[in-house]
């Protein structure tokens, strides 16, 4: 069974009944080349005592799915990349709201590439082939939901568009939704405005529109019942009891403004309560008391929701004492690590992000495998969440989904005002250490990431910093919107929305909702508020530095770059690398050298960085007849001795040019290693150097440097061509 739309001039089609029918649900997605395999099974009955909604999303990108075979040593595909981790966290955010409340049996949803065409943008097809399989299946969901990328082009928003577009361009926003609101926003721009925002979302929200109704199509078709499932129901004689006891009590603790005595004061009150059931359930024989104390946990958070939501709603307060749109207290600290390259701590009420900059050289880029070929990464931010910032003993283990996810968000946000490598030609690695955690931690990691660039020299266009928006829906349409939200918030609010930008425009976005969806005004309203705490923000990081500083610290490698003709790069690496390895070893520098003929030198120091720079456009010059040099003899024979004028150019001192008097041998003046110094007499037609002693030179007559053919030896044995002659072709194929 199949339908299908018309998708940027191609069909879109969603199969389904064909392959893997074993799965609960499952679709064949096509668009062009790309075929995606979503599936998605369902455990009939919850875990008892499951107390959340166990959903597991996975995507997966196959190597075949564009005719390769997996890097590394291992051929197989193994753990997920990093971008399938993101495109996972991409298709989970929309759906997991739209399940029934309640429904805890475990649900497992696979999304996988088994062909694809490396020019198209993935996400908005994976998340819509993500719903399409819960459609075609029985399992209760209140979507279909649909994904798009929107780029712009020429001036106009494009729905899916090619790659080519997103890296060109001044956006990458990606939208899921239903067909009547939006359910999750992410991406990154350049410095673009609220209503150009809000223009990408309402466009990418129409198109949406389009991707559903193939799915609502199929789910006609299929007219599946979906199953019964037995959502747990509360028991309103014991959550009365509870209400009773507890409710005021919660009141009052969530008065506490700071979030470790809050905790203390709730769970106080937590214990008391379930105390006073224990008690009261003492003698009941017909409640099972330990299932009955589980269910007193989930009516106390329950209790701590209306709590939490009735102060913002009815006095405008919240738990913190602070009004809906004030920012907590900021303070900032600049170089307080000597020997990084740059550092910075930067503080928001209790949640505090110590930022790290490292600067490399072109070896320390990341190299990243996509289906589209390898990249080279010379940006990145790597977030870390120890358990010790939320005051909790937890094992340590490498980045999951969360550290992946928030880190992506905090580089996306500063990519936009690093400089080009052109301008600045150093690999960088930002780290955020979380400090301290009370909401909003993958923004601060923006702000102290910023301010750790300027203070390590940096040339950024201005700071960025990050807000998290938060939102409290109420009854007939109202709602209340929060500036930079706290942790309680974050966990009883409906939106966690997540704008970063500089003074001029944003530059990244991130939204998560937990109701049905949210209309555009409210995007409207949250991106206003939003826009003045950021500016607040920007403020105080100003006042502690507002500029990068003129060069990077002392410790810091010097790196330089220059440019060389692509089509002569054999020339600088040299048979075997020879010629690089020269340079290397006498300038005491690094050289990397990139397919476009960019050449980046990195060194301790100044001179060395410098020496290595003459040294490559000395093998690049052309030898001029008449010009004086001095060399270093490199090869002896007979008729003559071979010395290299610079790095890759050598040319022929024949017997007859090494003294005034006739000599038998050459060794009877020189040997390997002696440092002479000649003049050019001529290079002929293969690009052969012909030299004499300079103090033979100056006693020759006017026109005697004329380009002659070398002696009789050197024209069958010299190969004092650019690059070494034939050895200096192979290293052209280097």
């Amino acid at each position: 069974m199949q339908e299908s739309i018309s998708w940027n001039g191609e069909e879109l089609s969603i199969e389904t009944g064909n392959w893997a029918k074993q799965a609960h649900g499952s679709v064949v997605y096509r668009h062009g080349k790309l075929v995606l395999l979503a599936t998605v099974c369902a455990e009939k009955e919850a875990r008892e005592g499951q107390e959340f909604f166990p959903l597991t999303v996975d995507y997966r990108e196959k190597t075949y799915a564009v005719g390769k075979f997996p890097g590394g040593y291992i051929k197989r595909e193994n753990r997920p990349a990093e971008h399938e981790t993101l495109i996972s966290r991409l298709i989970d955010r929309p759906i997991r709201p739209l399940f029934p409340e309640g429904y805890f049996c475990e649900v497992q949803l696979l999304v996988t590439v088994l062909s694809a065409d490396p020019e198209k943008t993935m996400e908005g097809h994976a998340i819509t082939a993500a719903s399409a399989a819960l459609a075609a299946s029985d399992i209760p969901f209140l979507g279909p939901v649909a994904g798009v990328v929107v780029g712009r082009k020429d001036g106009a928003f494009v729905a899916d568009p090619d790659t080519s577009v997103i890296e060109e361009g001044e956006l990458e926003l990606v939208v899921a939704g239903t067909k009547d609101a939006v359910m999750m926003i992410e991406g990154a721009a350049k410095e673009v405005s609220p209503e150009y925002f809000i223009e990408a979302i309402d466009f990418a929200h129409q198109k949406i529109k389009e991707k559903i109704v193939a799915q609502e199509r199929l789910a006609a078709k299929l007219n599946l019942k979906k199953r019964e499932v037995h959502l747990r129901k509360p028991d309103e004689e014991l959550r009365a009891a509870v209400r009773e006891f507890a409710l005021e009590k919660l009141r009052q603790a969530n008065r506490t403004p700071n979030k470790q005595e809050r905790g203390d004061a709730i769970d106080q009150v937590n214990k008391a309560a379930l105390d006073f059931v224990r008690e009261k359930l003492a003698n009941d024989t017909s409640r099972d008391l330990d299932a009955s104390l589980r269910e007193i946990k989930g009516y106390l958070h329950e209790l701590e929701y209306i709590v939490v939501r009735d102060l913002i709603f009815g006095e405008g307060v919240r738990a913190d004492g602070r009004k809906t749109d004030e920012i907590r207290d900021i303070s900032t600290e600049l170089d307080v690590l000597p020997a990084a390259h740059g550092s910075a701590v930067f503080t928001r009420g209790q949640t505090q992000s110590l930022g790290v900059v490292t600067l490399g050289t072109g070896d320390d880029y990341q190299r990243i495998e996509f289906l589209s070929g390898e990249h080279q990464k010379n940006f990145m931010l790597h977030y870390n969440f120890p358990p010790f910032s939320t005051g909790e003993v937890k094992r340590m283990m490498g980045p999951g989904r969360r550290e992946i996810g928030h880190g992506n968000l905090a580089e996306r946000a500063l990519r936009a005002v690093v400089p080009s490598k052109v301008d600045f030609p150093y690999v960088i690695r930002i780290v955020s250490e979380i400090l301290e955690s009370n909401g909003s931690s993958s923004m601060a990691s923006v702000c102290s990431g910023s301010m750790a660039m300027m203070a390590a020299g940096v040339p950024v266009k201005g700071q960025v910093a990050g807000i998290a928006m938060g939102l409290i829906m109420g009854d007939n349409g109202k709602y209340v919107i929060l500036s930079d939200i706290a942790g309680l918030e974050d966990h009883f609010g409906d939106m966690d929305f997540k704008v970063a930008g500089t003074e001029r425009g944003i530059t990244a976005f991130q939204l998560d909702i937990k109701v049905a969806g949210l209309s555009v005004a409210i995007l409207r309203d949250a991106l206003a508020q939003a826009d003045r705490g950021r500016m607040h923000i920007l403020g105080k990081m100003n006042e502690a530095i507002s500029a990068a500083r003129p060069a990077v610290p002392e410790n810091a490698p010097l790196v330089m770059t220059m440019q060389i003709s692509p089509d002569r790069i054999g020339e600088l690496i040299g048979p075997g690398g020879k010629i690089i390895r020269s340079i290397i070893e006498r300038s005491k520098a690094e050289l990397n050298v990139e397919d476009d003929g960019t050449v980046t030198i990195a060194a301790i120091n100044k001179d060395r960085a410098e020496h290595a720079k003459r040294l490559i456009e000395e093998l690049f010059r052309e030898v001029e007849v008449g010009q004086t040099y001095t060399g270093v003899v490199k090869r002896i024979t007979d008729f003559g001795a071979f010395v290299e004028l610079f790095p890759g150019k050598d040319g022929l001192l024949h017997i007859s040019k090494m003294s005034k008097n006739r000599i038998q041998s050459v060794k009877e003046v020189m040997d390997i290693g002696t440092e002479v110094t000649v003049a050019v007499l001529g290079v002929d037609s293969l690009g052969r150097v012909n030299l004499i002693l300079k103090d033979l030179a100056d006693s020759m007559p006017p026109g005697s440097f004329d380009g002659g053919r070398e002696e009789r030896g050197g024209d069958r044995e010299h190969r004092g061509g650019r690059g070494g002659g034939r050895g200096g072709d192979r290293g052209r194929r280097h």
